[in-house]
């Protein structure tokens, strides 16, 4: 494989292990351990962690390494579910009031690919690619909404990762494929009010499905 090959294959490696909750929140992540694992040198590896650092899946400490990211606490969990609620609904709006043929076309493929996608290997890789579509998918209605700062902000939570961590479940994929299908109905109508409804009912319904992982 190419180097460029090798790190995406560590980084995905680690990914699904960490989405699946393999690697369990607050665990050491020893970088010698997987670069046996996977038959690697340690250079691949560091960079396909250094990646996962910067998107707050993993951290690093001087002198001990890395480890996974802890869990969400029912705190952060709240507040990041609160945080939503206040700034999705109103980038689902403006998105309507944003949308031209090309960028709901951009939609409809991104959502396309959560759905469908590469084939998965298994259920923990389609699950975790699924995770990743679906950060994709909310990334691009912020995008379309044009307000760079809430997107900026949004994206540097990590929110989508973080969540998804919380319940490996396939009731949460399909759940929210439909209420996806929702969301491109009301821009497909060009309907903002209908839009901002279906964003809200979507993170309320989110928020309720991983409830239950506090429990």
């Amino acid at each position: 494989m190419r180097p460029a090959s090798v790190v995406d294959a560590v980084y995905d490696h680690v990914y699904e292990q960490l989405m699946a909750l393999d690697i369990a929140p607050g665990a050491r992540i020893p970088i010698d351990v997987i670069a046996r694992e996977l038959d690697v040198s340690q250079t691949p590896v560091r960079e396909a962690m250094s990646r996962l650092e910067r998107e707050g899946l993993v951290r690093k400490a001087h002198l001990i390494g890395y480890s996974a990211a802890p869990q969400l606490t029912r705190k952060q969990f709240d507040d990041l579910y609160t945080f939503r609620l206040l700034l999705e609904p109103e980038c689902a709006r403006l998105a309507v009031v944003n949308m031209t043929p090309d960028s709901l076309r951009l939609l409809e493929e991104a959502a396309a690919d959560m759905e469908h996608g590469e084939t998965p290997v298994d259920r923990t890789s389609r699950y975790s690619r699924f995770a990743r579509a679906d950060a994709h998918f909310h990334d691009a209605i912020l995008r379309i909404a044009g307000n760079e700062v809430i997107r900026a902000t949004l994206f540097n939570q990590h929110v989508h990762l973080h969540l998804f961590r919380l319940m490996f479940h396939t009731r949460v994929t399909q759940e929210a494929l439909e209420e996806h299908d929702n969301l491109l109905a009301a821009f497909r109508a060009g309907d903002a009010v209908a839009a901002e409804a279906a964003m809200r009912e979507h993170i309320l319904r989110s928020r309720d499905r991983l409830l239950a992982a506090f429990d």
